[in-house]
């Protein structure tokens, strides 16, 4: 979870929103990668024991979504996984989905590697105070993550609609490398090439 690299990544993806929208949008964003956050750190080796996963599919899965959603933006065009046609759009609307849950929250601000590394600080641990001493430093970064994506919104009107577009497709081709990396990663590690 890196505030500096996720914030053009951002401001790439909520471009054409107005700002009170990119506001809410950040907002959910954050809060939703949080939950995720200290759900994991709390019960991660359960859940994934629950469902029979691994974080080897868990990094494949995302990296599959991720790479759709900047391969999108690498062609100029708005994702359709995230700005479907008016009728999907009006169920959306309804049912609150958005580029908050998907791919922002889920998997770039709290993705694999953020969720490994909460795991990973945790450990095997059961002291709450440990638990809540990485829970609570996640909880400042999603802060950190707020104001960068809030502030963010400067660049949008400085830079102006051409050169927006230029970092859309940039953000575009970093996705669909973070994508690349995640599903590498995933591959490796399913299959013990490491």
């Amino acid at each position: 979870m890196n505030p500096i690299r996720n914030t053009p990544v951002f401001v790439g993806l909520t471009s054409n929103m107005a700002q009170s929208e990119r506001k809410k949008t950040a907002f959910r964003a954050v809060l939703i990668a949080f939950i995720i956050i200290a759900l994991f750190s709390f019960m991660g080796n359960i859940i994934f024991k629950l469902f029979g996963i691994t974080l080897f599919a868990f990094k494949l899965a995302g990296g599959v979504l991720l790479f759709f959603v900047g391969f999108d933006l690498l062609q100029g065009k708005q994702s359709q996984v995230h700005h479907p046609d008016e009728q999907e759009t009006a169920i959306q609307d309804q049912n609150a989905g958005d580029i908050a849950v998907s791919p922002l929250a889920l998997p770039i601000l709290a993705g694999p590697g953020t969720i490994s590394t909460a795991m990973n600080f945790v450990g095997p641990s059961n002291d709450l105070i440990h638990i809540f001493t990485i829970v609570i430093s996640f909880a400042a970064l999603c802060m950190i993550t707020y104001i960068m994506f809030v502030s963010g919104n400067w660049i949008v009107k400085k830079l102006g609609s051409n050169l927006i577009k230029v970092i859309t497709r940039i953000m575009g081709l970093i996705l669909t490398v973070m994508a690349s990396q995640m599903l590498i990663e995933g591959i490796q590690g399913a299959f013990n090439l490491n």
